[in-house]
């Protein structure tokens, strides 16, 4: 009998975390084969690793314990791989060596798959003079756009995809182009954009006081605090950017806040980082611990709880021992500290089994007690291993306790960490779960409401044709099988009929127990009015958060996942991608390179051209024109760009073939195959054409679109962008990253 709660958990595990070999032959035989892999490698740093291999095969059994995606897929494999998901790079010099240095440890870390954040306030603004050269500097903007375009040259090399987060402090003199960056739909595409919010500020805006501009010493401009504000909230109610990250709260606090000042995160907001921080995750399923769900007895079980979460912890501790890191300087920091990351998911399910209403004042209420009991669980843990294997090595305990968070720490927890010390300087966070709450039968994500509860996936099949399957969350699913049809009861809510204080309750109540941060998307409805927004953010601030991300569909940002399941009439034509919303790249795409020798040029040149399978058809995605003639340089770039740019707005796209075939050269065509051909870029537009009716794209020779359809909307009611990996519409915003529901992909790697 399979382990797994619906067909995509399988999918899910068969895609991303299953074991294989070069050739593709699954070596993990069965998702039991996983657990054991990846429970013998965290357990072999043990003392008696026997013990502890079979205690930690025990807590991934049933998908209790939910290791983060990278440990799942790389624990045990022998490859040189991160088990760390979360990484904030180096302070960036406000130098030009500096710059670049950084640069190149970014690429080295994206290159192993970590999402990596950065803070660019280091750097001075657009219009400084820089000494030693006569010129003025350009700006941390264009230095943004520099890794933009690193981090799409490591994506088109077929890199696993790494996010990145950007931040900037609200007092750097360019935070209002920084504010206004991804108002430009083509800009900064790779990035997250935060801006660093400070005390002094959030008074000024409740003062409506004046507030400095500033950088190295110098007032570079002084405005209204409260119109500054305003400007965030407007770009981020139109544009979902920048968030925002209430920073001298998160070092308050940290921990580690003796040893450590925090400036940026990791790209989904609930690692802060100091530089060259790194962090590992991991997820306790609170789906699974429910006792007599839908009853009356309906109740967690803490002692599972309790003792799920300290294996836990010492399974991540042990993930930094067993781990490789892109820098040895990252491998420094983590070594030093020990950071981890323990979460939740499945909390909403979890709630709904209880009977409880997710954002009710009860709900809120137990989600504070279950937080506060897995915060003390995780904590005694880590002082127990302490004890056992020393406390990590930075730790000075009369500092340690006198952090923020300690302060609201039992005093028998406290006087055991004076006694022994404590192996994690930091243990908790709430990270995204997408992905692997797929994987563990979709359990709600993270401590998000559920966002449907079921909708139509589409299944891409190898000879190209699509089936479609009910996906159902995982509470769902178990009322089901409980009570047959009876209707829902009344606290199965979702995502669309909360009020966003709602959301913001939960979080507060969450992060109230979590010593690092969380992800977490704040649901807005479209109608939405703009006051009433900015209130969610105030809310935010007063109630404790360390920082608020919503998401409000518009015509800019998309809309949600459409959850009509009406199907489609059986002669229907797939619909092509939406021609308003680009694709991204897939990890891999099928292709195919041409030589072209055009008569009278010294070089060849090389036209790859590579497909997406979308709604069923094969179609252009992206090209790529290369030759060794230096004269050709330029223009091969732009139309490489150009061309890829037209393909993954998708539609019918044939239209660029005939474009180039028209282009005749003034110097003169060539004779090639017993026919004329005007110019050179003629003969690339047939290269095209020949691809493109040897994939079916189009019927035959002359018989693309004559002229450009000029990209016509389409009249269907808005839906969430296209997925880059499966092509199917309702990619949603899921606790601050850009998700599939339908297949798991996640821009956030």
């Amino acid at each position: 009998m399979t382990r797994f709660a619906a067909p995509i958990a399988e999918q899910i595990w068969d895609m991303k975390y299953r074991l294989k070999g070069p050739d593709g032959a699954a070596l993990d035989l069965t998702v039991q084969d996983s657990w054991r892999r990846v429970a013998h490698d965290l357990a072999r740093v043990e003392a008696d690793p026997a013990v502890w291999q079979d205690r930690f095969y025990h807590a991934l059994q049933d998908f209790r314990f939910l290791p983060a995606g990278r440990i799942l897929a790389g624990a045990g494999t022998g490859r040189e791989v991160t088990l760390f998901n979360c990484f904030v790079m180096g302070t960036i010099p406000d130098s030009m060596e500096g710059i670049f240095q950084a640069l190149k440890e970014a690429a080295l870390t994206m290159q192993q798959g970590g999402g990596i954040g950065y803070d660019f306030s280091t750097l001075r603004p657009k219009g400084a003079a820089v000494h030693g050269v006569a010129a003025d500097a350009s700006g941390p903007l264009s230095f943004m756009d520099v890794w933009d375009a690193m981090c799409r040259t490591i994506m088109s090399a077929g890199s696993r995809r790494g996010a990145m987060m950007a931040t900037m402090r609200c007092d750097h003199p360019d935070i209002e182009a920084f504010i206004a960056a991804k108002q430009d739909s083509a800009r900064l595409r790779m990035f997250n954009l935060s801006v660093l919010v400070t005390d002094g500020f959030m008074q000024a805006v409740r003062t409506d006081g004046p507030w400095d501009l500033q950088f190295g010493g110098r007032v570079w401009q002084t405005v209204p605090a409260r119109d500054l504000w305003n400007r965030i909230m407007r770009a981020t109610y139109d544009y979902a950017e920048p968030g925002v990250i209430f920073i001298d709260r998160i070092n308050q606090m940290n921990n580690l806040a003796y040893a450590e000042t925090i400036a940026a995160t990791n790209p989904c907001g609930e690692q802060p980082l100091p530089p060259y921080g790194a962090c590992l995750l991991g997820s306790v399923n609170l789906a699974r611990l429910v006792m007599d769900p839908f009853t009356p007895q309906a109740r967690m079980d803490m002692d599972a709880l309790d003792d799920l979460v300290r294996v836990a912890v010492r399974m991540m501790d042990n993930t930094v021992d067993a781990s490789r890191f892109p820098l040895p300087q990252q491998a420094r920091e983590a070594q030093a500290k020990r950071r981890i990351g323990l979460g939740v998911t499945g909390l909403a399910d979890a709630l709904m089994m209880l009977g409880l209403r997710y954002g009710a004042a009860d709900a809120v209420q137990v989600t504070r007690d279950w937080m506060r009991a897995i915060a003390h669980s995780a904590y005694w843990s880590s002082v127990g291993i302490a004890q056992e294997k020393g406390a990590f090595p930075l730790f000075d305990a009369d500092r340690f306790l006198a952090s923020g968070f300690m302060a609201r720490m039992d005093g028998d927890l406290r006087a055991a960490i004076a006694a022994h010390g404590i192996r994690n300087a930091l243990l908790t966070s709430i990270a995204p779960t997408g992905t692997i709450s797929l994987y563990a039968g979709n359990v709600s994500s993270g401590i998000e409401p559920v966002f449907s509860p079921a909708y139509r996936r589409k299944v891409l099949q190898p000879d190209g044709s699509r089936t479609e399957e009910e996906v159902v969350d995982y509470a769902v699913a178990l009322w089901r099988q409980m009570q047959g049809d009876a209707p829902l009861p009344a606290q199965f809510v979702d995502a669309q009929t909360l009020e966003p204080l709602a959301h913001v309750a939960m979080q507060a109540a969450a992060q109230e127990w979590v010593d690092s941060s969380i992800s977490k998307t704040i649901n807005c409805p479209e109608g939405i009015g703009f006051d009433a927004f900015k209130d969610v953010y105030l809310a935010a601030w007063d109630q404790g958060c360390k920082g608020c991300t919503t998401y409000r569909p518009n015509a800019v940002t998309g809309s949600v996942l459409s959850v009509d399941t009406t199907p489609a009439p059986a002669d229907a034509m797939p619909a092509p991608a939406d021609l308003s919303e680009p694709l991204h790249r897939p990890a891999a795409l099928e292709g195919q390179t041409y030589k072209l020798k055009f008569p009278g040029s010294e070089h060849a040149i090389y036209i790859t051209i590579n497909d997406i399978i979308d709604a069923g058809q094969r179609r252009p995605f992206e090209v790529f024109i290369n030759s060794k003639n230096m004269e050709h340089y330029a223009w091969t770039v732009a139309l490489t760009r150009m061309i890829s740019a037209v393909f993954r707005r998708g539609g019918d796209v044939s239209f660029v073939v005939e474009e180039l075939k028209a282009v005749f050269d003034p110097r003169g065509g060539a004779w090639m195959g017993g026919r004329y051909v005007p110019s050179i870029l003629a003969a690339i537009g047939g290269v095209i054409e020949r691809h493109m009716i040897a994939t079916g794209f189009i019927a035959g020779e002359g018989m693309g679109l004559k002229s450009d359809p000029k990209a016509a909307m389409p009249v269907d009611p808005p839906r969430g962008p296209a997925c880059p990996n499966c092509g199917q519409y309702g990619m949603r915003m899921v606790e601050g990253c850009m998700t599939c529901p339908h297949c798991g992909h996640s821009e956030c790697g």
